[in-house]
């Protein structure tokens, strides 16, 4: 391969390599999020259902149920599309490395191994 190709892909890979590691430390934190979200929730839903008084569990539901959920909610999408970047962009890198490597292997040494 001929060396300002392979800087060019390889500075591209770098590239990548830093949009992934921005992906993950924005994973880990909304992973965080979404765990405290999930014990509020729970912790509300649990309560909401041991409750007798219905205008104490409207007012639950509307203070805490309801906006707990809907976050919690919106955290499980967010992380769903968060994997699916990490996954598309991990991509871009498997694929740089192969064509790569590819071209780096001498020809002899791939006839060689047939």
């Amino acid at each position: 391969m001929e060396q300002h190709v392979k800087m060019s892909l390889d500075e591209w890979k770098a590239e990548i390599e830093e949009i992934l590691k921005e992906i993950d430390t924005e994973y880990e934190e909304v992973k965080n999020e979404l765990k405290v979200y999930t014990y509020k929730f729970n912790i509300t839903k649990q309560v909401v259902q041991s409750t007798v008084n219905p205008d104490l569990n409207r007012k639950i539901r509307e203070l805490y149920h309801q906006p707990f959920e809907e976050k919690f909610n919106d955290l499980k999408e967010y992380i769903k599309e968060l994997e699916e970047k990490k996954r598309v962009f991990q991509m871009f890198t498997d694929k740089i490395e192969k064509v790569t490597e590819k071209e780096d292997t001498p020809h002899f040494a791939v006839a060689q191994s047939e």
